[in-house]
Protein backbone atom coordinates (compact mmCIF):
# COMPACT_ATOMS: atom_id res chain seq x y z
CA UNK A 1 0.00 0.00 0.00
CA UNK A 2 2.37 3.22 0.77
CA UNK A 3 4.27 1.96 -3.02
CA UNK A 4 0.89 2.54 -4.04
CA UNK A 5 0.61 6.01 -2.54
CA UNK A 6 4.59 6.82 -3.54
CA UNK A 7 3.54 6.06 -7.00
CA UNK A 8 0.49 8.39 -6.84
CA UNK A 9 2.81 11.26 -5.13
CA UNK A 10 5.39 10.68 -8.02
CA UNK A 11 2.76 11.13 -11.04
CA UNK A 12 0.04 13.46 -9.12
CA UNK A 13 -0.25 16.75 -11.53
CA UNK A 14 -0.01 20.07 -9.48
CA UNK A 15 -1.20 23.59 -10.82
CA UNK A 16 0.39 24.43 -14.54
CA UNK A 17 3.29 26.16 -15.32
CA UNK A 18 1.09 28.66 -16.79
CA UNK A 19 -0.75 29.46 -13.56
CA UNK A 20 2.17 29.37 -11.91
CA UNK A 21 3.99 32.02 -13.68
CA UNK A 22 0.30 34.23 -13.39
CA UNK A 23 0.68 33.80 -10.02
CA UNK A 24 4.07 35.25 -10.00
CA UNK A 25 3.38 38.13 -11.86
CA UNK A 26 0.45 39.13 -10.14
CA UNK A 27 2.62 38.79 -6.63
CA UNK A 28 5.31 41.04 -7.95
CA UNK A 29 2.75 43.79 -9.43
CA UNK A 30 1.10 43.93 -5.94
CA UNK A 31 4.86 44.07 -4.34
CA UNK A 32 5.75 46.67 -6.27
CA UNK A 33 2.33 48.32 -5.65
CA UNK A 34 2.53 48.10 -2.49
CA UNK A 35 6.41 49.19 -1.85
CA UNK A 36 5.67 52.55 -3.87
CA UNK A 37 2.68 53.59 -2.06
CA UNK A 38 4.02 52.53 1.28
CA UNK A 39 6.77 54.19 2.69
CA UNK A 40 6.75 52.02 6.07
CA UNK A 41 8.54 49.65 4.00
CA UNK A 42 11.78 51.59 3.91
CA UNK A 43 12.43 51.42 7.51
CA UNK A 44 12.60 47.39 6.29
CA UNK A 45 14.67 47.80 3.48
CA UNK A 46 17.43 49.75 5.26
CA UNK A 47 17.17 46.94 8.02
CA UNK A 48 17.67 44.11 5.41
CA UNK A 49 20.54 46.17 4.06
CA UNK A 50 22.43 45.53 6.63
CA UNK A 51 22.34 42.03 5.29
CA UNK A 52 22.54 42.10 1.56
CA UNK A 53 25.27 44.28 1.39
CA UNK A 54 27.65 42.75 3.05
CA UNK A 55 26.70 39.54 1.09
CA UNK A 56 27.02 42.06 -2.26
CA UNK A 57 30.33 42.91 -1.21
CA UNK A 58 31.49 39.36 -0.75
CA UNK A 59 29.80 38.56 -4.27
CA UNK A 60 31.48 41.51 -5.66
CA UNK A 61 34.87 40.74 -3.87
CA UNK A 62 37.31 38.51 -6.56
CA UNK A 63 35.98 40.69 -8.88
CA UNK A 64 37.58 43.62 -7.58
CA UNK A 65 40.76 41.17 -6.57
CA UNK A 66 41.37 40.39 -9.78
CA UNK A 67 41.07 43.84 -11.57
CA UNK A 68 43.46 45.12 -9.02
CA UNK A 69 45.47 42.07 -10.18
CA UNK A 70 45.44 42.52 -13.48
CA UNK A 71 45.86 46.29 -13.25
CA UNK A 72 49.21 45.51 -11.28
CA UNK A 73 50.47 42.99 -13.85
CA UNK A 74 49.45 45.18 -16.47
CA UNK A 75 51.31 48.07 -14.66
CA UNK A 76 54.54 45.72 -14.03
CA UNK A 77 55.11 44.68 -17.55
CA UNK A 78 54.62 48.35 -18.82
CA UNK A 79 57.28 49.77 -16.47
CA UNK A 80 59.69 46.99 -16.84
CA UNK A 81 59.12 47.27 -20.62
CA UNK A 82 59.72 50.95 -19.52
CA UNK A 83 62.94 50.05 -17.73
CA UNK A 84 64.22 48.15 -20.26
CA UNK A 85 63.98 50.40 -22.57
CA UNK A 86 65.69 53.22 -20.98
CA UNK A 87 68.37 50.58 -19.73
CA UNK A 88 69.19 50.27 -23.72
CA UNK A 89 68.96 54.19 -24.42
CA UNK A 90 71.66 54.32 -21.37
CA UNK A 91 74.01 51.48 -23.01
CA UNK A 92 73.84 53.48 -25.95
CA UNK A 93 74.52 57.09 -24.96
CA UNK A 94 77.22 55.93 -22.53
CA UNK A 95 78.73 53.87 -25.98
CA UNK A 96 78.61 57.52 -28.16
CA UNK A 97 80.00 59.75 -25.16
CA UNK A 98 82.90 57.00 -25.54
CA UNK A 99 83.09 57.93 -28.78
CA UNK A 100 82.53 61.54 -28.44
CA UNK A 101 85.46 61.21 -26.09
CA UNK A 102 87.70 59.33 -28.28
CA UNK A 103 86.99 62.19 -30.78
CA UNK A 104 87.74 64.75 -28.75
CA UNK A 105 90.78 63.58 -27.63
CA UNK A 106 91.85 62.42 -31.20
CA UNK A 107 91.04 66.51 -32.09
CA UNK A 108 93.27 67.35 -29.09
CA UNK A 109 96.53 65.48 -30.96
CA UNK A 110 95.51 66.96 -34.17
CA UNK A 111 95.13 70.19 -32.73
CA UNK A 112 98.39 70.19 -31.52
CA UNK A 113 100.02 68.27 -34.17
CA UNK A 114 98.86 71.57 -36.20
CA UNK A 115 100.31 73.90 -33.72
CA UNK A 116 103.75 72.27 -33.73
CA UNK A 117 103.57 72.09 -37.85
CA UNK A 118 102.95 76.46 -37.73
CA UNK A 119 105.99 76.30 -35.31
CA UNK A 120 107.99 74.54 -37.89
CA UNK A 121 107.11 76.40 -40.52
CA UNK A 122 107.70 73.81 -42.84
CA UNK A 123 105.47 72.14 -45.32
CA UNK A 124 103.78 69.16 -43.39
CA UNK A 125 101.65 66.08 -44.52
CA UNK A 126 99.64 64.29 -41.55
CA UNK A 127 99.49 60.24 -41.79
CA UNK A 128 97.44 58.20 -39.37
CA UNK A 129 99.16 55.04 -38.35
CA UNK A 130 97.67 51.61 -40.50
CA UNK A 131 99.90 48.87 -38.26
CA UNK A 132 102.77 47.95 -36.28
CA UNK A 133 105.45 45.54 -37.56
CA UNK A 134 105.76 42.30 -35.51
CA UNK A 135 109.32 41.76 -36.51
CA UNK A 136 111.88 41.25 -33.67
CA UNK A 137 114.18 44.04 -33.14
CA UNK A 138 112.70 46.21 -36.13
CA UNK A 139 110.91 49.28 -34.72
CA UNK A 140 108.90 50.44 -38.21
CA UNK A 141 105.14 51.25 -38.28
CA UNK A 142 103.04 51.86 -41.30
CA UNK A 143 100.62 54.96 -42.44
CA UNK A 144 98.40 55.01 -44.91
CA UNK A 145 99.69 57.96 -46.54
CA UNK A 146 102.83 57.25 -49.51
CA UNK A 147 103.99 58.21 -53.05
CA UNK A 148 100.40 59.49 -54.38
CA UNK A 149 101.12 62.46 -51.99
CA UNK A 150 104.15 62.77 -52.45
CA UNK A 151 106.08 61.09 -49.68
CA UNK A 152 109.47 59.65 -50.36
CA UNK A 153 112.32 58.00 -48.39
CA UNK A 154 114.43 59.42 -45.12
CA UNK A 155 111.67 62.16 -45.20
CA UNK A 156 111.58 63.25 -41.08
CA UNK A 157 108.21 62.19 -39.51
CA UNK A 158 107.71 64.15 -36.15
CA UNK A 159 104.75 64.09 -33.70
CA UNK A 160 103.72 66.36 -31.35
CA UNK A 161 106.32 66.42 -29.46
CA UNK A 162 109.32 65.61 -31.32
CA UNK A 163 111.05 63.46 -33.89
CA UNK A 164 109.41 59.84 -34.30
CA UNK A 165 111.46 58.32 -37.15
CA UNK A 166 111.82 58.69 -40.89
CA UNK A 167 110.40 57.06 -43.67
CA UNK A 168 111.51 53.83 -44.90
CA UNK A 169 109.59 52.63 -47.69
CA UNK A 170 107.07 54.67 -49.58
CA UNK A 171 104.28 52.65 -51.50
CA UNK A 172 101.58 54.40 -53.56
CA UNK A 173 99.29 54.13 -50.29
CA UNK A 174 101.43 53.42 -47.59
CA UNK A 175 104.62 54.11 -46.33
CA UNK A 176 107.16 52.46 -43.74
CA UNK A 177 108.00 54.27 -40.81
CA UNK A 178 111.67 53.34 -39.18
CA UNK A 179 111.39 55.02 -35.76
CA UNK A 180 114.33 56.50 -33.70
CA UNK A 181 114.66 53.55 -31.27
CA UNK A 182 115.10 50.86 -34.29
CA UNK A 183 119.20 49.28 -33.36
CA UNK A 184 119.50 50.06 -37.09
CA UNK A 185 118.76 53.95 -36.61
CA UNK A 186 120.91 56.69 -36.02
CA UNK A 187 120.56 60.55 -35.94
CA UNK A 188 122.71 63.25 -35.45
CA UNK A 189 121.86 65.71 -32.79
CA UNK A 190 122.88 68.24 -30.67
CA UNK A 191 123.38 69.29 -26.98
CA UNK A 192 120.58 72.48 -26.61
CA UNK A 193 122.69 74.01 -23.94
CA UNK A 194 125.95 73.77 -25.23
CA UNK A 195 125.44 73.07 -28.33
CA UNK A 196 127.80 69.74 -28.17
CA UNK A 197 127.44 67.44 -31.36
CA UNK A 198 127.18 63.51 -31.08
CA UNK A 199 125.08 60.87 -32.77
CA UNK A 200 121.74 59.15 -31.07
CA UNK A 201 121.64 55.61 -32.03
CA UNK A 202 118.28 53.29 -31.47
CA UNK A 203 118.86 50.97 -28.39
CA UNK A 204 115.88 48.46 -29.68
CA UNK A 205 114.23 49.53 -26.76
CA UNK A 206 111.23 51.43 -26.60
CA UNK A 207 111.75 54.97 -25.19
CA UNK A 208 115.50 54.73 -25.27
CA UNK A 209 118.09 55.93 -26.81
CA UNK A 210 121.94 55.46 -26.74
CA UNK A 211 124.77 57.94 -27.27
CA UNK A 212 127.66 56.01 -27.22
CA UNK A 213 130.21 58.05 -29.15
CA UNK A 214 130.58 60.50 -26.51
CA UNK A 215 133.76 60.68 -23.64
CA UNK A 216 133.65 60.35 -20.03
CA UNK A 217 134.37 63.90 -19.80
CA UNK A 218 131.72 65.04 -22.12
CA UNK A 219 129.60 68.38 -20.81
CA UNK A 220 126.38 66.47 -20.53
CA UNK A 221 124.60 65.87 -18.08
CA UNK A 222 120.57 64.63 -16.84
CA UNK A 223 117.99 66.62 -17.90
CA UNK A 224 119.85 68.11 -21.27
CA UNK A 225 117.42 68.36 -23.94
CA UNK A 226 119.20 66.95 -27.63
CA UNK A 227 117.59 69.05 -30.65
CA UNK A 228 118.97 67.70 -34.41
CA UNK A 229 121.77 69.16 -35.38
CA UNK A 230 120.73 69.24 -39.33
CA UNK A 231 123.82 67.12 -40.16
CA UNK A 232 123.47 64.40 -42.30
CA UNK A 233 121.03 65.64 -44.56
CA UNK A 234 118.13 64.14 -43.31
CA UNK A 235 116.51 66.17 -40.37
CA UNK A 236 116.32 69.53 -40.44
CA UNK A 237 118.28 71.60 -37.37
CA UNK A 238 116.43 71.96 -34.27
CA UNK A 239 113.74 69.83 -33.85
CA UNK A 240 113.34 68.05 -30.30
CA UNK A 241 114.66 64.61 -30.26
CA UNK A 242 115.41 63.37 -26.34
CA UNK A 243 116.06 64.19 -23.16
CA UNK A 244 119.34 62.26 -21.04
CA UNK A 245 117.97 60.40 -18.25
CA UNK A 246 121.39 58.80 -17.21
CA UNK A 247 125.28 59.39 -17.66
CA UNK A 248 127.78 56.73 -16.15
CA UNK A 249 131.29 57.80 -16.83
CA UNK A 250 132.17 55.42 -14.15
CA UNK A 251 134.74 52.21 -15.47
CA UNK A 252 137.84 52.37 -17.72
CA UNK A 253 136.36 52.83 -20.98
CA UNK A 254 137.04 55.50 -23.09
CA UNK A 255 133.03 56.70 -23.83
CA UNK A 256 130.60 57.25 -20.92
CA UNK A 257 127.69 55.45 -20.95
CA UNK A 258 124.54 57.91 -21.47
CA UNK A 259 120.76 57.17 -22.19
CA UNK A 260 117.99 59.26 -23.47
CA UNK A 261 114.34 59.40 -23.13
CA UNK A 262 112.44 60.12 -26.90
CA UNK A 263 110.55 63.27 -26.58
CA UNK A 264 108.03 61.76 -28.94
CA UNK A 265 105.18 59.06 -27.72
CA UNK A 266 106.47 56.35 -29.81
CA UNK A 267 104.17 53.91 -28.75
CA UNK A 268 101.06 56.36 -28.28
CA UNK A 269 100.36 57.86 -31.50
CA UNK A 270 97.82 57.71 -33.72
CA UNK A 271 98.69 60.72 -36.04
CA UNK A 272 102.52 61.84 -37.51
CA UNK A 273 103.35 64.62 -38.92
CA UNK A 274 105.64 63.65 -42.74
CA UNK A 275 107.55 66.90 -42.92
CA UNK A 276 109.13 68.49 -46.39
CA UNK A 277 112.74 70.28 -45.78
CA UNK A 278 114.65 71.70 -48.24
CA UNK A 279 113.44 68.81 -50.87
CA UNK A 280 110.59 70.20 -52.76
CA UNK A 281 107.46 67.96 -51.83
CA UNK A 282 106.25 64.97 -55.13
CA UNK A 283 103.01 66.24 -56.71
CA UNK A 284 100.00 63.90 -56.33
CA UNK A 285 99.43 61.73 -59.43
CA UNK A 286 97.19 63.34 -61.06
CA UNK A 287 99.53 66.36 -61.63
CA UNK A 288 102.31 64.36 -62.29
CA UNK A 289 102.16 63.77 -66.03
CA UNK A 290 104.37 65.47 -67.84
CA UNK A 291 104.14 68.26 -70.41
CA UNK A 292 104.54 66.06 -73.99
CA UNK A 293 105.16 69.67 -75.72
CA UNK A 294 108.82 69.68 -76.01
CA UNK A 295 110.68 72.95 -75.24
CA UNK A 296 109.88 75.57 -78.17
CA UNK A 297 113.01 77.47 -79.11
CA UNK A 298 112.86 80.69 -81.50
CA UNK A 299 114.33 79.96 -84.99
CA UNK A 300 114.83 83.71 -85.75
CA UNK A 301 117.59 84.11 -83.18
Amino acid sequence: MPRDIAIKLLFATGPSINTRLLVAVIASVALLSTDHQNPRLDDVRSALSFLTDPLKYLVGFPSVLLDQASDAVSSYSTLRAENEKLRDEQTINKTRLLKFDSLEKENIRLRALLENSFKLGEQVLIAELVSINMAPFEHIVVVNKGTRFGVYPQQPVLDANGVVGQVFRALPFTAEIMLITDPSHAIPVQVNRNGLLTIAVGSGKHNQLNLPYLPANADIKPGDLLITSGLGGTFPAGYPVAVVDEFDAAGSKSFAGITATPKALLDRNRELLIVWGNKEPMQLLKNQIPDSKPPTSDKNE
